[in-house]
């Protein structure tokens, strides 16, 4: 078994994600996010819209500035579709038979989706035929949507309804509005009639993940692979891959399970990036991986009260190299034109003097991505001074 060291591991893992590549120079267009999605697969979708939406992110990271217009008509066109992949996420049309398997009525739902299937079973046929006969169409659209319960996750059964007849498969959701909320309709208005008759079994289909998540890893452990399209029970499938010298099993400096290395993968001498990873990147999304990868413990605080916040509400790492050196909490005030930050933080070991003008830089083009004409850094975190420096310098210049 050959055995890769840390940072062996570390450039595999970045550059199976694309950021051996350097950004591209001129016009980005759909060929750019054909091949951001042929290396990761999908991108999650996040409804937080403190800074950016989540789906954004991971094409800025890897592209650079871009038209988030041209991305929504891509991926709300026939080239790509929206389903349970790593959680809700947008994905190539052509694997919807690879996800087929989980539209089985069988699965596992949630208490308030039981109640509706309990007590009112004609409510789903009516919601399903109100879609047939007036689709495509939103929730509010409904002629009885019923009323939210709570804040949150307490959706009204109109929701309810629309939800498990996308999960079971019978609608599926064809876009979202501006302000992303989805749009359901029938999927044989959608998806091609010979592509609606393909399915995988549930074993071809975890192969065919388990292939997908190791191409876009690089290399990963078992709970790595199983955590991209979130499937369980699969070491036996993953056993299938090795015996059949599709997947080489190998290790990795440090670690303590076995890892898999896919056979497009690469090993650069080094990688020169420079990226703000979004919570919902893949390189970051499964954060047990981030900490065995770069030794960088990152938790999401959104649900955690804001006076116990360790960093921040919405706190996006630093990649520089193949390092993950440093974290700031971001938030974009629209009607003030500013791209804040409002904590920035070094990570042990890293020189703030080489990190600060190289965030400062990646702030600054996120800001006009963005079309926020300012930076502003307050005064939180080890970082703050410098960043506040460098930014100041990059402004002036």
């Amino acid at each position: 078994m050959r055995t890769l060291t840390l940072p062996q591991a570390r450039r595999i893992a970045l550059a199976a994600q694309g950021f051996a590549d350097p950004r591209p120079s001129g016009r980005i267009d759909v060929r750019h996010f054909r091949r951001v999605i042929g290396r990761i697969n999908l991108l999650q979708l996040d409804s937080v819209n403190v800074a950016v939406r989540a789906h954004y992110m991971p094409m800025f990271s890897r592209l650079g500035a871009y038209d988030r217009a041209a991305l929504d008509a891509w991926i709300n066109g026939p080239e790509m579709f929206e389903y349970l992949g790593h959680v809700a996420s947008v994905m190539p049309t052509a694997d919807l038979p690879m996800l087929r398997h989980r539209m089985s009525r069988n699965r596992k739902v949630y208490p308030r989706t039981q109640r509706v299937l309990k007590d009112h079973p004609e409510y789903i046929e009516q919601v399903l035929d109100e879609v047939a006969e007036h689709g495509p169409l939103t929730v509010s659209d409904l002629s009885d949507a019923g009323s939210r319960t709570g804040p949150w996750w307490g959706h009204g059964r109109g929701k309810v309804a629309l939800d498990w007849l996308y999960v079971t498969g019978q609608l599926t959701i064809r876009g979202r509005t501006p302000t992303f909320v989805s749009i359901y309709d029938l999927p044989e208005r959608i998806f091609a009639r010979q592509l609606l008759g393909q399915e995988m079994s549930r074993d071809e289909a975890y192969r065919n993940m388990l292939l997908r998540a190791a191409r876009a890893h690089g290399v990963g452990t078992l709970a790595d692979l199983t955590d991209y399209y979130r499937i369980t029970h699969a070491r036996s499938h993953l056993e299938g891959l090795v015996a059949a010298g599709e997947l080489e099993e190998v290790a990795v400096e440090g670690w303590t399970q076995p890892a898999y290395l896919h056979p497009s993968a690469t090993l650069p001498r080094r990688i020169r990036a420079r990226a703000l990873l979004a919570p919902f990147d893949p390189v970051v999304w499964f954060r047990d991986r981030t900490e065995r990868l770069f030794g960088f413990h990152y938790r999401i605080e959104i649900y955690v009260p804001e006076p116990q916040r360790q960093y921040g509400y919405y706190v996006y790492p630093f990649l520089l190299d193949d390092r993950l050196v440093a974290r700031v909490d971001l938030k974009a005030d629209r009607k003030a034109g500013v791209l804040r930050a409002l904590g920035a933080f070094l990570e042990a070991g890293q020189d703030a003097a080489r990190v600060a003008p190289e965030l400062a830089a990646e702030l600054q083009s996120m800001a006009r991505w963005l079309g926020l004409p300012e930076v502003h850094v307050s005064n939180k975190g080890n970082l703050s001074g410098a960043l506040r420096k460098a930014v100041g310098r990059a402004a002036a210049t």
